[in-house]
């Protein structure tokens, strides 16, 4: 544990209370078309990526909360998920080097697909529902990302119609803000860190240590001169 970190989650925590409300409020204005319900797992077999802080929460909170024998059947379903997600982020990458395809092209075709969240269990239920990211916390209500819309297709929200939506982008903005944070309070070595996305799936098998932060060097620098 980093306790550095300890702050910027705060932060983030704070959030992700603003972002349930946002959601809760939705659900209250449009009860009929909000249809989120137990074991319900559409958004759980969605791709996105996570932002470096949303990574490092997740870890944290992995690590912390799930019971051992748990944790390696996920680690196991992290691996499958990870492979899968990097064949396809391989083959997409290709097609638009090669011209095939544009990269708006390729956002739509990755929407499509499926792959099970490793943090999904046999009930159909998250093993880290109190900690989910915030695509996740929004999911089934409508949003919008790089101009597009999105909402479930489970839902009763139809396309053409006017209804509040979550900017996506502005999110971003302020778990980017909060990524760089964490570099500046770690005072990493690896300045664009913050920069960093990754699958859910990667954030579970990635180990987040000093080496990996950039801060390790530091501290045995510092240790030397006090020596």
């Amino acid at each position: 544990m980093i306790p550095e970190l300890d702050a910027v989650f705060k932060k983030y925590e704070t959030l992700v209370r603003q972002v349930d409300g946002i959601f809760e409020n939705v659900r209250q204005q449009f009860s009929d078309f909000v249809n989120c319900k137990l074991e319900c797992s559409d958004c759980c077999h969605a791709i996105f990526d996570l932002s470096f802080l949303e990574a490092l929460y997740i870890n944290r909170q992995f690590l912390e909360k799930v019971a051992e024998e748990r944790k390696l059947e996920i680690f196991d379903d992290a691996n499958v998920a990870d492979r899968k997600i990097y064949r396809l982020k391989r083959k997409a990458f290709k097609a638009v080097e090669a011209g095939e395809k544009s990269e708006e092209q390729i956002l739509l075709e990755m929407a499509t697909e499926r792959i099970r969240c490793p943090l999904l269990n046999e009930d159909n239920r998250c093993d880290l529902y109190d900690c989910r990211p915030l695509t996740c916390r929004l999911y089934g209500i409508p949003t919008s990302f790089g101009g597009r819309s999105h909402t479930c297709g489970l839902s009763g929200f139809k396309e053409g119609e006017s209804y509040p939506t979550v900017n996506l982008d502005s999110v971003n903005v302020k778990l980017h803000a909060l990524s760089d944070e964490i570099v500046s309070v770690l005072k990493s070595k690896h300045a664009k860190m913050g920069d960093l996305l990754m699958p859910l799936s990667m954030a579970l098998l990635t180990v987040f240590d000093e080496d990996y932060l950039g801060i390790k060097a530091d501290q045995e620098n510092s240790q030397d001169i006090q020596d």
